[in-house]
């Protein structure tokens, strides 16, 4: 019995911390993200029919959080903005793989490569 009080503390700080890391974590995942994922390029970067096919995906896999026109939410960054057009490549290509659990973003890893990188051409078109 006298064990219960350092467990129940010791539970309450783990919750505390994770939420203090998620709270302090203020930056987007474009910010996030780990420098060597700026070093990837984009294969159908400049491709019509890669962009094409990347708003049909956009519209299957994404617009549910982050609106038709990219317009985003309360909870759910908008992604027509320059931070997002103006990332590198490689950069948002490493936040579709991994997601992010702090923020709820899913991982699209399920997606072949190639389709990603398709929805990654969509993005980086300034609308």
């Amino acid at each position: 019995m006298k064990y219960r009080a350092p467990r129940r503390a010791a539970g309450v700080l783990a919750i505390l911390s994770v939420g203090l890391l998620a709270w302090c974590q203020g930056a987007s995942l474009v910010q996030r993200a780990a420098p060597k994922a700026e070093l990837f390029n984009n294969p159908l970067e400049n491709d019509p029919a890669a962009q094409r096919a990347g708003a049909k995906l956009y519209k299957r896999e994404c617009s549910a959080c982050h609106g038709e026109s990219r317009q985003g939410s309360r909870k759910v960054p908008p992604l027509a903005q320059p931070e997002v057009y103006e990332a590198a490549p490689g950069t948002l290509f490493s936040i579709l793989r991994n997601g992010s659990l702090t923020t709820g973003m899913p991982s699209f890893a399920h997606l072949p490569e190639a389709q990603r990188w398709q929805i990654i051409t969509f993005l980086t078109q300034p609308r």
